[in-house]
């Protein structure tokens, strides 16, 4: 039998990659894109990503607190959350606007107070570290203490170190080798 992580390897390769020319978020051109909402969103997948991403998550058991910036990290935490509850392992999980709301309270973190907690930044794919480190700037502008930055892929393209240069601890489940693309 193959581990959840293999599992979800064999899903992305599957259903999320596609070939051709593509201009990511970055600005950057590629010959594939990797459409994560393809998987994590999908019933069979999510509890995947859910299980992986805990693993990952073990090596930081102080974390209470998982989310990331909308749109890529909303599936992603809320699979970890999900998937927490089955392990016994409190965790709550966040929604990071791009912006603050220009109405009502005017947040920005949206779900539990994350004032004073220890939280990780999770996101779907990271090119250039940008988005996770806009969510960590938010998130600590709003008092969370952040732990480090956890995505499903790494596409391989320098957000490791630009992550790890702002001062966080960056880990990835799964690299462009694991999907075949390497």
């Amino acid at each position: 039998m193959t581990s959840p992580r293999e599992q979800l390897a064999a899903y992305i390769s599957d259903l999320a990659v596609q070939r051709g020319e593509f201009t990511l978020t970055s600005g950057k051109k590629a010959s594939f894109y990797i459409d994560l909402r393809q998987v994590s969103l999908d019933h069979r997948v999510a509890p995947l990503i859910g299980e992986v991403m805990l693993d990952l998550l073990a090596e930081f058991p102080e974390v209470e607190i998982v989310g990331g910036l909308t749109m890529g990290a909303d599936p992603i935490a809320s699979a970890m959350l999900h998937r927490a509850v089955l392990r016994d392992r409190p965790l709550d999980a966040c929604v990071v606007r791009k912006e603050p709301k220009d109405h009502g309270m005017g947040k920005q973190v949206e779900g539990p107070d994350v004032s004073g907690r220890k939280v990780v930044v999770v996101e779907d794919t990271s090119t250039t570290g940008g988005s996770p480190l806009k969510a960590a700037e938010a998130l600590e502008k709003a008092g969370a203490h952040i732990v480090a930055v956890l995505v499903v892929v790494d596409r391989d393209t320098g957000a490791k170190q630009v992550i790890e240069d702002a001062g966080y601890p960056y880990r990835a489940a799964l690299g462009l080798a694991d999907l075949g693309l390497a």
